[in-house]
């Protein structure tokens, strides 16, 4: 399960709550229950990568020197953090890249019969 791109941009996703038709979730898989797990998969993906990306941006503010510079830094961190609490939740990319066709997937058990 990748997404077409690997950089997490900001998606055109809705920041708000959507009342999503669930005839659309499993167009594609013919089981709403197997469209819940690949979305979920993906969510998963996405929280990890965004998690992980801003760890080595925060990784690069530690320090164990007490100097001035800190409050500078801890700006710093301010904002990378506010980016990162801004962008939306992974769950709902998700459902936007699933809904457009921009996941890959595949299920053994659909391609052995």
């Amino acid at each position: 399960m990748n997404a077409n791109n690997n950089t997490v941009n900001k998606p055109a996703v809705a920041s708000s709550t959507v009342t999503r038709d669930l005839r659309e979730l499993d167009v594609k898989t013919d089981n709403i229950y197997e469209s819940l797990v690949i979305m979920s998969k993906r969510a998963n993906q996405i929280s990890n990568n965004v998690k992980e990306e801003l760890h080595q941006k925060l990784s690069e503010f530690a320090s164990s020197n007490d100097n001035l510079e800190e409050v500078f830094e801890n700006r710093e961190q301010i904002e990378i953090s506010k980016y990162y609490e801004k962008l939306p939740k992974p769950s709902l990319v998700a459902i936007q890249e699933f809904l457009e066709d921009k996941v890959y997937y595949r299920n053994p058990a659909k391609e052995q019969q």
